[in-house]
Order: C-alpha cells, then sequence, then structure tokens
C-alpha cells in the first residue's frame, strides 16, 4: 500500500519502511531510541502514507493520553510566554500534546480550566505559582494527576521555579547601597498571586534589615498604563529617589510616566525592574533589572513532569536569579552631593 490515504494503518507504515511495527511505534513514541536512518526511513512513510496514530487506542492501551496541560495566569505576558514555550520545546516530539489555558488571574476561572484538562484526561499539569485553594491539589491527588509549579518555590509540592523574595531583595540591597533610602514600590496586584505577594515582602523585608520602610506602595494590574499612573501617583513626593517595580512592564510605564513629567532617569529616580524580559533592553534608558532563568525553567518543569508521570521520585528544582545592572540606576543626587556614597 504506497498511495497517499488518511487512512493508513502501522502496519502499512511498517511495511512501505521495511521495518517491524514495534519499530515503528518506537520513532514515533521514543525517536531518541532509533537510529538516524531507521528513523528517517519510518518518517519519511509517515508522510507519504499521511498516517496518523491512533491516540483513543494508544490511550486504552497505555492508560495514558499523551495529552500535557499548562494553566498561566496570562499569556500576554512575555515571562510565561517564554517559559511555556521552553517546557514544551523539552517534551518529546510525538508523546506529548501541550493544551494550553490562560486564566487571567481568576483563581475560579483556573479551578475550571485544571478540571476541563483532568477531564480530558490530562497525564500531567504545568501550573503557575503555589497560591490556590488546597482542595484543587486534594482533588488532583485524588486522581493522581501530577503536577509541577513554577515561577515560585516551596516545600510542600513539586516545582521547578526560583525564589521571588531572594531575587527583589538582593535588588533592594543594592539600591540601599547606592545611597537610597526614600524608597517606594510599584507591585503587581497581590491578592492571589504568591509572586506578586513575595516579591513586594522580600522588598521590605530588605528596607526593614536597614531600619527603613516604603515611602509608598501602589498595587496595580499588569500593564504599562498602570505602572506609568503608578509612578505619577507616588512622585508627588518629590522627596522619593528611587522605585523598585514588582516586573519589567510595570518599570517600562514608570519610566514613560517619568520621561512626561519631565523626570531624568537615572539622574533624578532610579527605576528597577524584574523578569529580564525582552523589553528591559528597548526602553531608554536600559532597564536595570531581577533576570529570571525563564529557558532553564520551563526545561526543568517538563524534566520533572516526565518523570512524575512515569512514577518516578523527582525532585524540585531550585534555579537562582541575577541582578542585571543597565542604565536605569544611580546613586541619589542628595547621596552624591553629601558625599555618603
Amino acid at each position: 500500500m504506497t498511495e497517499k490515504t488518511s487512512h493508513a494503518t502501522v502496519d502499512d507504515v511498517a511495511q512501505l519502511a521495511g521495518v517491524s511495527t514495534a519499530t515503528v511505534s518506537r520513532c514515533l513514541n521514543s525517536p531518541d531510541r532509533v537510529v538516524a536512518a531507521t528513523r528517517e526511513k519510518v518518517m519519511a512513510a509517515v508522510r507519504a502514507l499521511n498516517y496518523t496514530p491512533n491516540f483513543g487506542a494508544r490511550a486504552l492501551a497505555s492508560k495514558r493520553t499523551g495529552i500535557i496541560g499548562a494553566v498561566v495566569p496570562t499569556l500576554e505576558n512575555a515571562v510565561f510566554a517564554h517559559g511555556v514555550d521552553a517546557f514544551e520545546r523539552s517534551l518529546p516530539q510525538g508523546k506529548f500534546s501541550l493544551l494550553v489555558a490562560s486564566s487571567g488571574y481568576d483563581a475560579a476561572r483556573e479551578k475550571h480550566q485544571i478540571e476541563a484538562l483532568v477531564a480530558r484526561g490530562a497525564d500531567g499539569l504545568l501550573l503557575v505559582g503555589f497560591e490556590r485553594d488546597p482542595a484543587i491539589y486534594d482533588w488532583l491527588a485524588v486522581r493522581k494527576v501530577p503536577y509541577v509549579l513554577a515561577w515560585s518555590s516551596g516545600d510542600q509540592h513539586p516545582f521547578a521555579g526560583f525564589d521571588n523574595r531572594a531575587g527583589i531583595a538582593a535588588m533592594m540591597r543594592m539600591v540601599l547601597a547606592l545611597g537610597h533610602r526614600n524608597i517606594a514600590m510599584i507591585s503587581g496586584m497581590t491578592e492571589g498571586n504568591d509572586r506578586a505577594r513575595d516579591r513586594l515582602e522580600g522588598a521590605r523585608a530588605a528596607l526593614e534589615a536597614e531600619g527603613l520602610a516604603f515611602r509608598g506602595v501602589i498595587e496595580v494590574a499588569y500593564g504599562l498604563e498602570g505602572g506609568a499612573a503608578a509612578f505619577g501617583d507616588l512622585m508627588q513626593d518629590r522627596s522619593i529617589t528611587a522605585v523598585i517595580c514588582g516586573n519589567d512592564v510595570l518599570a517600562a510605564g514608570a519610566l514613560r510616566a517619568a520621561r512626561r513629567m519631565g523626570l531624568r532617569v537615572p539622574e533624578d529616580v532610579t527605576i528597577t525592574g524584574f523578569d529580564d524580559i525582552d523589553i528591559a533592553e528597548i526602553t531608554f534608558p536600559e532597564l536595570t533589572t531581577v533576570r529570571v532563568p525563564h529557558t532553564r525553567m520551563g526545561e526543568e518543569a517538563a524534566r520533572l513532569l516526565q518523570d512524575l508521570i512515569a512514577g518516578k521520585a523527582g525532585g524540585s528544582v531550585l534555579l537562582p536569579t541575577e541582578v542585571v545592572t543597565r542604565g536605569t540606576h544611580a546613586p541619589p543626587v542628595d547621596s552624591v552631593r553629601f558625599g555618603r556614597v
């Protein structure tokens, strides 16, 4: 059977390629286990016959669907897009298919999406952060659906992520070392968002360690305009010399507002971000920020989730963050003037 047909079977592919059906199965499910020359013959036969594997039969036989579900707060944020892209690229081609849902930071919507993905037979889930109704974790445990949490770190659940508190604290210590004492923060919304809350609390703890407190804190939804509006409100207090932002988009919004207000960055005010997404290198000045290991996190999350699906005891992965210094930070003018740094 050599003509192209949508009804080709695995036996047809094996016959055309001159291999066993077991070899065809390995090529489709575990291509790294097949030598390149054989793999190329099999895939040529697959293309010639327009063969599509019977995933329903495979699922019945293996009790696996090959579906992985991912629920993220939003795909408008490049942080999540980069991480999910790395996660998907790290899944073996032909073995898993990724279904992605966006919750819009809505806890009830996220719960519905998790339930829907499990109902579709998801073998495992990638979720963002730790904060959600504990009943969801209990529900997943009863159904024996493994999951990996990303973009955060903790002790109770398997994760591939980083320490948001430590990352923002390192940035705050750098800003303090420059001589800044009148510091404010533009934070993401902390309700239901452990990443934003940990960044706010980590920054506050670093300040309090020096006997200081924020001159002002504003929580806003993710977006340029939110960051710009919050910066304008904070800078009504002209004693503020540094504004720490909970993510790079809020920081970019703050930079836009500073220009509109006639404030020079960093001469008049230091502005910092968090995440080190692409926008951090195209702002003017380029943004001083905290670099998050998006790609490696996605790769490690994929590896860990595959281990859990296979019944292996996968270990959580804590990845480092790094302060990246660019052009939006400097000592406060008064500190230079009075020789404090």
